[in-house]
């Protein structure tokens, strides 16, 4: 998730005056037969988000309702897709916001054209920094999955008999994004009850969630500890671990001197599994991004056609996924 912009912090303090004066528009009338939704992610190019596109998309062609994939990496971005998706004649959205503190401008806009809103991935807040409780929403638990990411990297540290106090750990953050917080907090608390060392926890702390920002992040931080042989790198996705584990290998570590494992399942995690050798990328705690996609895009379906709201708040739990398993559980979760 990017930092806030300019245009975010606009967005969000015009949620409330656009709540006051705009009435809402004439919704599109539906039948079963004419359903349309849209489907809006905020990093369209990452694999995890295609596959999520693509599930709800083949769902669509299987139960007879049209899905329309948009791209929303900012504010307005979204905004004008929500425009789109209303010329178009749909009657809601899934989306996975670029900021979750974007919430209440989005649902303005969604208000104004009667358009029903489910959220995937990532939650939107209120203006109190609360999750907003009335949006349907469907996730991991990212704390959970956390924990999953810090118990497989405590078992197999003790797989290769790494002593805790001589091992450091790169803990790869973004404390805008709470989905982010939750899942490294997670990885910690698990490190820190399998008798990690507290003070060799280093942050890297990114400006985006991809590979490139992680690994800008953490160069520097494996030049300033330089003093550790053996380093475990975690992050809110596979991507950022991935980012870490370029920037061990540019600094000099040998892949078995590096255990990172990050969180997803998805494109990136196979090609680097499928790599000729091994790298510090270890493994990855698998979700699937198929039934993410599937299911919040079948619960908003069953909104628009039978009034069925969908539950507050579901919660995924992931797999964890390595060299050694990784087509077993990509086939297992139909990622």
């Amino acid at each position: 998730m990017s930092l806030t912009t300019p245009m975010t912090r606009t967005l969000i303090g015009m949620a409330v005056g656009l709540a006051l004066s705009a009435g809402p528009l004439t919704a599109q009338a539906q039948s079963d037969e004419d359903v349309k939704m849209g489907f809006i992610v905020k990093k369209p190019e990452q694999a995890w988000f295609i596959n999520e596109q693509e599930a709800a998309t083949k769902l669509g062609e299987e139960k007879g309702f049209e899905v329309v994939r948009l791209s929303g990496e900012d504010g307005q971005e979204v905004l004008s897709a929500i425009d789109n998706l209303n010329s178009q004649g749909a009657q809601g959205f899934v989306i996975c916001p670029p900021d979750v503190r974007l919430g209440p401008a989005i649902m303005n806009r969604a208000k104004q054209y009667g358009m029903k809103v489910v959220t995937v991935d990532d939650r939107f807040l209120n203006s109190d920094g609360e999750p907003m409780e009335d949006v349907p929403h469907l996730g991991m638990s990212g704390y959970k999955i956390g924990e999953q990411v810090g118990n497989a990297i405590a078992e197999e540290m003790d797989n290769r008999g790494w002593d805790p106090d001589e091992v450091a750990a790169l803990r790869i953050t973004n404390y805008e994004l709470p989905t982010a917080k939750e899942r490294t907090d997670g990885a910690t608390a698990a490190l820190l009850e399998s008798g990690f060392k507290k003070d060799n926890i280093f942050d890297a702390p990114q400006q985006n969630t991809d590979t490139s920002s992680a690994f800008s992040a953490a160069s520097p931080v494996f030049s300033k500890r330089g003093d550790f042989e053996h380093w475990v790198i975690y992050a809110l996705n596979e991507e950022s671990v991935l980012g870490g584990v370029r920037a061990s290998e540019q600094y000099g570590l040998d892949p078995d001197q590096v255990i990172g494992v990050g969180i997803n399942g998805s494109g990136a995690a196979f090609a680097e599994f499928s790599r000729e050798t091994p790298t510090g990328f270890y493994g990855t705690v698998a979700v699937s991004s198929t039934m993410h996609g599937r299911q919040s895009a079948d619960n908003l379906y069953q909104w628009i056609t039978d009034g069925e709201k969908p539950k507050a708040n579901t919660e995924t739990t992931g797999k964890l996924m390595t060299r050694d398993n990784w087509k077993d559980v990509r086939e297992e979760l139909g990622l």
